[in-house]
């Protein structure tokens, strides 16, 4: 259904919304689109109602927005969480569509409750841009996930999480697509984060050319007046005889370049810091093993393919909450608003 009251729609195309405006609630019983253009927007929603239920949301290219909330019957409990409004709402090449305009709301959860919901913009929200390839996309079409597409759900209200993640991207060609980085450029502000991670698509591309291609993209966050972030790229379910992941699953190319390794020296050299993505999540397979950890990633009895690179939506979260917990560790300001 679409929500939004005329005068309130006539200030948001200009605008005009003041910083303090009230927050105009509706109900939403399922999928709700609000007739708003491109931004940034604090969600607040009031979950729960007089059955007992597990209540989430996604926005948009299927971002998830809040992990399920579980709540007694006639409990109610308040989130909040900011996200951005875009055209096309999932990759930057608009691949899989543009999307719908406004903002696309759906309830989630294996019971929802309608909710009251109020949106109302943000646009002095920080913002946490992410520059990366399919393993972080925001995919609008199953069954592929990326774990950027979860990042949100581990923010309350503040940050807005702009995953600019597209899928078969490189260093070389994410400086090169008009599309990619010279689009994301411009809107970075100063105080932005940007966290780059790109690695699974340079695949012929030599050491010097990807530390090249690297601090390329660095110094064009910092002449913004950004804040980037190196994130070592996740692991490829590619297990050896040893129970040990292999050099083609620690993003090894085929070159013999060892990419994680060259963007842990690039974040030293350049003092900026690292979310080592790799590590952690080749921790988390190696000690799940090789059958338990599949979960994660694509499989032909739930998704009707074995993909040993793309996440499901379960490793989309699991993963998220890897680099949510590392930006605790290098003391990120953005850490300040994870959720506990």
């Amino acid at each position: 259904m679409k929500i939004l009251g005329p005068a309130l729609a006539v200030l948001l195309a200009f605008g005009a919304v003041p910083a303090d405006a009230a927050p105009r609630w509706t109900v939403c019983t399922g999928s709700c689109s609000f007739d708003v253009p491109a931004g940034d927007y604090r969600i607040d929603v009031v979950l729960g109602g007089r059955d007992a239920g597990s209540t989430g949301l996604d926005v948009e290219a299927r971002r998830i927005a809040l992990a399920p909330v579980a709540t007694r019957a006639g409990q109610r409990v308040e989130r909040s969480v900011t996200v951005e409004v875009r055209t096309p709402e999932g990759m930057p090449s608009g691949q899989d569509g543009p999307g719908t305009p406004g903002l696309q709301v759906h309830l989630t959860g294996p019971a929802p409750q309608p909710v009251r919901i109020a949106v109302t913009p943000a646009p002095k929200a920080p913002r946490v841009f992410v520059i990366s390839d399919s393993t972080a996309s925001d995919w609008a079409n199953l069954p592929k996930n990326g774990w950027a597409q979860a990042l949100p759900e581990f923010f309350r209200a503040g940050p807005s999480v702009r995953n600019y993640a597209q899928s078969g991207a490189s260093t070389v060609s994410y400086l090169a697509d008009p599309l990619y980085f010279a689009r994301v450029r411009p809107m970075i502000r100063c105080g932005d984060t940007v966290l780059i991670q790109l690695a699974h698509n340079d695949k012929q591309t030599t050491e010097d050319v990807y530390r090249a291609n690297l601090a390329t993209l660095i110094s064009g966050v910092r002449e913004r007046g950004g804040a980037p972030v190196m994130v070592t790229p996740p692991v490829r379910h590619r297990f050896g005889a040893d129970g040990k992941l292999t050099p083609l699953g620690l993003v090894v190319n085929n070159l013999g370049v060892d990419l994680p390794a060259v963007m842990r020296d690039v974040a030293r050299q350049q003092k900026i810091p690292l979310l080592d993505l790799t590590a952690r999540s080749q921790a988390l397979l190696e000690s799940l093993g090789e059958a338990a950890s599949w979960p994660l990633y694509l499989t032909l009895a739930h998704d009707g393919v074995d993909d040993a690179t793309h996440l499901s939506r379960y490793g989309a979260e699991q993963f998220a909450a890897l680099v949510a917990r590392a930006m605790t560790r290098a003391r990120l300001p953005l850490a300040g608003f994870l959720r506990p």
